[in-house]
């Protein structure tokens, strides 16, 4: 088993992709049919695992740096020993605030305490809505309490969110339900969650709303070619699984 902590981030917006999936799987298992023949599911302990696949990343002929994240991604990744981070890019749907227009989960250009930047004219950035633990919780847990900050509108259907875990590193979470919510004004949710968590948390943890991360590899049977059609054109599938 490799370290879960230290890993590499997947640098997944530069590389273009045109459509992502996200999902939960293995999370139950068959418990034998009833009387009626009627199939029963029995929901395994941990909650299955998470899952990404970001398909059809857009490199062209002058995308040189492009096809060499590929390739890395390929020779690093490749027989599933060796894990990365994998950012969930969940800009247009999480709650976080429109500034200019577009819903915002990072803010940038944030000057030094004196006002100035960097030399090049850049400055800091941070997510605009984070959330902390109010509540500790064993691992395997289904249920944890936290309080938003800064969210833009409620918690209400579902959100994925990550946790950095100390030994497990970052793992990606969702809620199913919203069981309870408090009347402030950064509110405080009680919130079940799949999959169960990875590893136990205590009061004052961070969660990250804004692009969460969970630690993945490649899945059995998968590998990354670095492969292209004429003129270095190429448009290759990224797919991960959670690491354990």
């Amino acid at each position: 088993m490799g370290s879960f902590i230290n890993q590499p981030t997947v640098p997944i917006l530069y590389l273009r992709p045109t459509k992502a999936s996200f999902d939960v799987v293995g999370s139950g298992i068959s418990g034998g049919t009833n009387s009626f023949g009627e199939e029963i599911s029995i929901e395994i302990g941990g909650g299955g695992r998470v899952t990404a696949t970001y398909e059809r990343c857009v490199l062209q002929g002058d995308d040189m740096e492009r096809h060499e994240v590929i390739n890395w991604l390929g020779a690093r990744g490749n027989g599933g020993f060796r894990f990365f981070n994998v950012p969930i890019i969940n800009d247009g749907i999480g709650p976080f605030p429109i500034i200019g227009g577009k819903q915002r989960p990072i803010v940038d250009h944030i000057p030094h305490s004196d006002g100035s930047f960097f030399s090049d004219d850049s400055g800091y950035s941070q997510a605009s809505v984070y959330a902390v633990v109010t509540a500790n919780a064993g691992a395997g847990a289904g249920i944890i309490e936290m309080q938003v900050l800064g969210g833009a509108r409620p918690l209400r259907w579902s959100d994925w969110f990550s946790i950095y875990h100390p030994i497990k590193g970052w793992r990606a979470y969702r809620y199913w339900e919203v069981q309870s919510v408090s009347f402030d004004e950064d509110p405080i949710y009680r919130l079940a969650i799949g999959p169960a968590l990875r590893e136990a948390i205590t009061v004052g943890t961070r969660v990250e709303l804004a692009r969460p991360m969970c630690v993945m590899k490649l899945p059995k049977g998968f590998t990354l070619p670095w492969d292209y059609e004429a003129w270095y054109q190429s448009r290759p599938t990224l797919q991960f699984t959670e690491a354990f």
